[in-house]
C-alpha cells in the first residue's frame, strides 16, 4: 500500500513539476516576444521621430524656396509670358508635388514601420501550436 502512495505521489509531482516547466517555459516566451517587440517598437519610434522633423524642415525650407523662385520666375518672365507663367508655374508645382506623394509612398512601402523579426517570431509560435 505505501509503495503505492509512493508512485501515486511521483506521478503528481512529476505532473504538477511538468505543468511549472510548461507554464516557466511559456512565460519565458511571452517574456521574449514583449523584448523583441519593445524593441523593434523603439527602433520604429527612432525612425518615425527622425523622419517627422526631417519633413517638417523640408516643408518649412521647401515653402521658402518655392515662394522666392516663384516671385523671381513671375517676375522675370511677366514681360515676355504675362499670364502664362502663372499656368506654367502652377504646373510645375503639381508635377513636383505628385513626385513627392510618389516619393513618400515608396518609402512607406519599404516597411520601414514594419516588425518583421517580431511578426516572423509570431508566426512560428502561431505554427508550432497549431
Amino acid at each position: 500500500m505505501e509503495r503505492q502512495t509512493t508512485r501515486s505521489q511521483n506521478a503528481d509531482s512529476g505532473l504538477m513539476g511538468g505543468v511549472a516547466g510548461l507554464i516557466r517555459n511559456a512565460f519565458g516566451l511571452l517574456m521574449s516576444r514583449i523584448e523583441l517587440a519593445a524593441l523593434e517598437l523603439a527602433e520604429i519610434r527612432a525612425n518615425a521621430a527622425r523622419l517627422a522633423v526631417l519633413f517638417a524642415l523640408g516643408v518649412i525650407i521647401a515653402w521658402f524656396a518655392v515662394a522666392y523662385w516663384s516671385a523671381l520666375i513671375v517676375y522675370l518672365s511677366w514681360p515676355a509670358l504675362g499670364w502664362k507663367i502663372l499656368l506654367i508655374m502652377a504646373l510645375v508645382a503639381t508635377a513636383v508635388a505628385i513626385g513627392l506623394f510618389l516619393y513618400i509612398q515608396s518609402l512607406i512601402k519599404q516597411g520601414k514601420f514594419s516588425m518583421p523579426a517580431t511578426m516572423e517570431e509570431l508566426r512560428n509560435d502561431h505554427d508550432a501550436l497549431s
